[in-house]
């Protein structure tokens, strides 16, 4: 099946009340993110299709409809109908991939991943345009940023076009599960694990990807208000010549002690700081941050200690092409308390603004909707998925 490749444009639409726009946003801005499209197929009782791992020409796709509360959706998993499941034995490559029914998958209790917690992840998402056809954001960016994960690991990785192949599968076969236009996404978790079994400590000799779906909303309780940050005095994510930048699932756990703490206080989510001077911002929990002063947009720069986000990346260029200054440096907290406005990225939470951030105890800086540029606003109306 041969997919187009579409460019994504603004869609105009009314920011926030108050909001302040460095400049009119044009009717149709076209930037480099690029989207593949996937027209819709004719339907086919549903089956299994089993096929090389690379560059599959048959797709199992399925027609009914899921009867979801699509306007109450939570970012929680909603579990759906097919997974793709792949093998890697010690030659290094990804003979042949299948798309299965999704449940539970068999280890051994001496598997890499279960030991020594060799395991990488990505996150990206599908939308379902008004016309029925679906849209895979940048899919080729997370497939690189595996690849580069994999060879910190220790791991091998699929190849790129393996790698998108494998993730159309999977959303062709679950394609009833894909909100409808503007009711959220399909959230795509590829995983990559060492799956055979090692004991003593050493990369394990066979490998598996596999890519699970499911339907998603908002990743924030605030939905689309915006969210408050607590800065992290006491723990870090990640240290220089670690494994901070890239997405190891050992990344995650170390963070959920200060996130449920965090929490239980009512924030939204914590802000980490680097691990050498305790205070320049690196990133939150779970995405990327970005501060405003006037024209110029900061965010932390990419040093092996925060994740290179692809919706940062893409932000960054929607940022540019709107003509504002971009910055990647260090950032400190001052630099965060004296911002204009501040927001966050990542592929979950989309671009989701602070509205207030708590230093050391205290309530540090709360930015009120009315005192808001609006230049996250701005961003996030150009940044949303086409719908048709």
């Amino acid at each position: 099946m041969e997919l187009g490749l579409a460019a994504r444009r603004a869609h105009p639409a009314a920011p926030p009340p108050g909001a302040w726009l460095p400049r009119p946003l044009p009717t149709s801005l076209k930037i480099q993110n690029h989207i593949y499209s996937m027209p819709t197929l004719s339907y086919k009782v549903p089956s299994m299709t089993r096929c090389q791992a690379s560059l599959a020409t048959n797709y199992t796709e399925t027609s009914e409809v899921v009867d979801l509360d699509w306007e109450n959706l939570g970012f929680g998993l909603v579990q759906t109908d097919f997974m793709y499941v792949a093998k890697c034995g010690p030659d290094g490559n990804f003979s042949k991939g299948e798309v299965i029914p999704f449940g539970p998958i068999a280890l051994s209790p001496s598997a890499g991943v279960l030991n020594y917690g060799q395991g990488l992840f990505e996150g990206l998402k599908a939308y379902r345009k008004t016309d029925g056809s679906i849209l895979l954001f940048r899919p080729e960016e997370n497939a690189i940023r595996m690849t580069a994960g994999a060879e910190r690991m220790c791991m091998p990785a699929p190849t790129v076009e393996q790698f998108v192949d494998a993730v159309k599968q999977t959303v062709l076969a679950n394609k009833r599960w894909v909100p409808p236009t503007g009711k959220g996404s399909l959230y795509i978790r590829p995983l990559l694990m060492g799956s055979g079994a090692v004991l003593g400590l050493a990369p394990a000799p066979e490998y598996t990807f596999i890519i699970f779906v499911s339907p998603v909303g908002n990743y924030f309780k605030e939905g689309l208000s915006p969210i408050n940050l607590i800065v992290e005095e006491n723990f870090h994510r990640a240290s220089p010549g670690g494994t901070g930048g890239v997405k190891t699932i050992g990344n995650y756990a170390s963070v959920l002690k200060a996130q449920k703490i965090a929490k239980e206080k009512g924030y939204s989510d914590v802000l980490y700081l680097d691990a050498v001077h305790n205070k320049y911002l690196e990133e939150v929990s779970s995405c990327n941050i970005f501060v405003v002063k006037g024209n110029v947009i900061s965010t932390p720069a990419i040093k092996g200690t925060i994740l290179p986000g692809i919706t940062r990346k893409s932000i960054i260029e929607v940022a540019q092409s709107k003509g504002f200054k971009v910055e990647e440096r260090q950032v400190s907290v001052d630099d965060l308390l004296d911002a204009d406005e501040v927001f966050c990225t990542g592929t979950a939470v989309v671009v989701s603004p602070v509205g207030s951030i708590t230093y050391m105890g205290k309530s540090g800086r709360i930015w009120q909707p009315g005192s808001w540029r609006g230049i996250s606003a701005a961003i996030q109306v150009t940044y949303r998925p086409p719908d048709g």
